[in-house]
């Protein structure tokens, strides 16, 4: 598929970053030279100029393309770029937008009529994030397939986690219903820029301050996982959301009918404007840094503490200022992805980018050939995909025992006639069985060849 991205910030270039790795065919338009050089280090092609000109658009060959991917700063920008982009013959265009008013009324907004096929809401996205990791309490990532049928946890293995300092094997018997299976260990290894990723085997031992991460059944597989992490779950009922800007106000909105609200915001007169716009949740003029305002607000008997300004500084500030007072689950947001991976041990349940939650759900839309879904998390070094066998696979009618599986992927679960299963090497594939693997990126392509 030939893609042209417009926009090389962070969000553009980790979604070219993700896309070219499916061998895509890859063109990234942005007018800064500087911020395109980032870029040099990707088998990409990089054009300087706006993505509103037509001479650009033409130079990057529009007409023939199958994508066009508008995710500038600019929400105008990127617009304009798709409409023009449409007129000039490419297949589908996806727009990035800041106002949520294209999503909420699309009665009135006929987006398509102008040659905006979808529209990318980041903050929405991220909102919804947030809420399904306040949901797994102990997580630090998790999302699903298939409806739930199988979800993919990533937990924090902590001193007093019954995994910590025990081999795979060591551990069987903490999984007697085979309800979930570990697909991957993220490892901060000394003296090593990126951390280690780890598909375990019989022998890999599982250490203190690893994250390490599971796919479970529904039933039963996903309780077990999040019990393994040395946290305990609990149920979230108060939080305090500080900063009032998009992230925070669109996040406060979205959970403000399920969970008990204080929202810290700095400006008065934003206080009044989401007050009014959010009148279900308390909102307070404050900082968020400031730890004796925070405990006469009664910090301490918060569950979650979400910290949501656009300043990563700040965020990480404040987040580890309530962690120190006990709150049960604390969530940053960050601008610099490179803190990501770095989170447990900076003392943050979990470190989140928008931008790079965005370009995740976008590419998982640009999806290859048998690829079901495609899921990245930042600070591996590979990849969760969903496939469907046929009756002309490799591996139909094969146990799992007798098929050359790459020794850098997993097979996760199957999901057979809308049921779920966690499997063994004695497992049958069968024709239209849909399969969740855990792969490092060297062995995507032996994988996804098995089920040709």
């Amino acid at each position: 598929m030939r893609i042209i991205i417009a926009g090389c910030g962070e969000m553009g270039f980790h979604l070219s970053k993700l896309l070219a790795k499916e061998e895509h065919d890859i063109v990234i338009i942005d007018k800064d030279p500087d911020v395109l050089a980032q870029a040099d280090i990707l088998d990409v092609i990089s054009i300087v100029g706006s993505a509103t000109s037509y001479k650009v658009l033409e130079q990057a060959n529009i007409k023939t393309s199958d994508l066009l991917i508008a995710v500038t700063e600019s929400e105008e920008t990127n617009m304009i770029s798709c409409t023009i982009g449409k007129h000039l013959g490419v297949k589908k265009t996806i727009a990035r937008i800041s106002n949520s008013d294209f999503i909420h009324r699309k009665d009135a907004f006929d987006l398509s009529s102008v040659g905006i096929d979808e529209v990318i809401f980041p903050e929405a996205l991220a909102a919804k994030e947030i809420r399904k990791l306040l949901k797994e309490s102990a997580a630090i990532t998790t999302f699903d397939f298939e409806g739930g049928l199988l979800e993919f946890i990533g937990i924090p293995i902590g001193k007093d986690s019954a995994l910590n300092g025990k081999s795979l094997k060591e551990t069987n018997y903490l999984n007697p219903d085979n309800n979930f299976t570990p697909v991957a260990i993220l490892r901060d290894v000394e003296d090593v820029v990126k951390n280690k990723t780890i598909i375990p085997r019989a022998d890999d031992i599982f250490e203190a301050s690893d994250h390490a991460y599971f796919v479970a059944e529904r039933d039963g597989g996903v309780d077990r996982v999040l019990a393994l992490s040395g946290k305990k779950q609990y149920d979230i009922k108060d939080l305090m959301i500080y900063g009032g800007g998009p992230m925070a106000f669109v996040t406060a909105k979205h959970l403000a009918k399920k969970y008990k609200i204080k929202l810290i915001e700095e400006d008065r007169a934003r206080c009044e404007e989401i007050a009014a716009a959010i009148p279900n949740i308390m909102v307070l003029n404050g900082s968020g840094t400031d730890l004796e305002f925070l405990m006469k607000e009664n910090l301490e008997y918060m569950d979650a503490f979400l910290s949501l300004t656009g300043e990563t500084e700040k965020n990480i500030l404040a987040a580890l200022a309530a962690k120190e007072t006990g709150i049960k689950k604390v969530i940053a947001l960050v601008g610099n992805i490179e803190y990501i991976p770095l989170s447990q041990n900076m003392g943050v349940d979990t470190l989140i980018n928008k931008k790079i939650i965005a370009a995740d759900f976008i590419s998982r839309h640009v999806k290859k050939g048998e690829l079901l879904d495609l899921h990245s998390i930042h600070g591996l070094d590979a990849d969760v995909i969903e496939l469907k066998v046929n009756e002309n696979s490799l591996i139909c009618n094969k146990k799992i025992g007798d098929i050359e599986f790459p020794k850098t992927a997993v097979v996760g679960g199957v999901i057979r006639n809308n049921r779920s299963k966690t499997v063994r090497g004695d497992f049958v594939f069968e024709n239209n069985d849909k399969v969740v693997v855990m792969c490092l990126q060297e062995s995507k392509k032996i994988v996804q060849s098995l089920f040709r």
